[in-house]
């Protein structure tokens, strides 16, 4: 998949300086965020009783069972994914022929919308133009944010849901309580192996997530193919597409003894974003 972004001419450093402090960035207007899901329920609520959050569960049953550390590290990354998607042979296409794919897609891991993700990107994007009219760049981030998602269809390799969608957590660590649906991690392979399962595992403390294993899906997906497409989005921006899913982190505060600097730089923003 290729995407292309205007004026690309300008360099990250050049973006990165035009880029505001977080800290000091202030919305006019708020969006108003409805209070209940489409199914009557507050947002993210995975314990209410609906046949929308069965389904749901049944996800992150199969995407915590499978997201092993030889999953994503030595098969996937090593042996066929890196391999098979960093050529970017798949389809060039703009922006827009982009989101429509989503329109056949349905997010399974998702309690709060069982509608084609293309509605999601458009509510994203809207709300961030509305809150943060000046931060253009932020606007097409929360736009292409899930592009990724088109990882389910089969021209784009038709990958299981549990490998494509769904919160994001290391592998190569101890599995945080935080996650969604915790329990099924205890029949992950990796839950029991003494080298994975101490708070860091094979990780350092500051070691900066660059350097941590995700789960694999469409987060890393959508970053791989804006890097490799030379995309001027500045890094706060690449930042938010890697770990927009990495709930653990951003809701809860889990796994953040792998932050360096830059990362709690950036995470203000995905604060923002979320």
């Amino acid at each position: 998949m290729m995407a292309t972004v205007a004026n690309p001419n300008v360099t990250h450093a050049e973006r990165d300086k035009e880029q505001p402090d977080a800290n000091k960035l202030v919305s006019s207007e708020q969006f108003a965020v409805p209070e209940n899901n489409a199914f009557g329920n507050s947002f993210r609520n995975y314990e209410a009783e609906s046949e929308r959050n069965s389904k749901v569960e049944d996800f992150y049953k199969n995407s915590h069972i499978n997201q092993t550390y030889d999953f994503v590290k030595k098969f996937f990354l090593v042996m066929k994914m890196r391999e098979a998607y960093t050529k970017l042979n798949r389809a060039e296409m703009g922006i827009w022929e982009c989101c429509e794919l989503l329109n056949e897609v349905v997010d399974d891991s998702d309690p709060d919308l069982d509608e084609p993700q293309i509605q999601h990107l458009l509510q994203s994007a809207e709300a961030i133009r509305k809150d943060y009219p000046n931060e253009d760049w932020l606007h097409l981030t929360a736009l292409i944010h899930d592009l990724g998602k088109i990882l389910i269809l089969q021209k784009f390799g038709g990958l299981p849901q549990w490998a494509v969608v769904g919160d994001t957590f290391p592998v190569g660590c101890r599995f945080d309580e935080s996650n969604v649906h915790y329990k099924y991690f205890k029949d992950n392979p990796d839950f029991n192996n003494p080298k994975y399962n101490s708070k860091s595992g094979i990780y350092k403390e500051g070691c900066g997530l660059d350097n941590v294993n995700m789960s694999w899906g469409h987060d890393d997906y959508m970053y791989m193919v804006a890097k490799e497409n030379g995309t001027t989005l500045p890094n706060a921006g690449l930042f938010i597409i890697r770990y927009h899913s990495f709930y653990p982190l951003h809701q809860h505060g889990a796994y953040a003894q792998f932050m360096n600097e830059e990362d709690k730089a950036n995470m203000k923003w995905l604060h923002i974003f979320k």
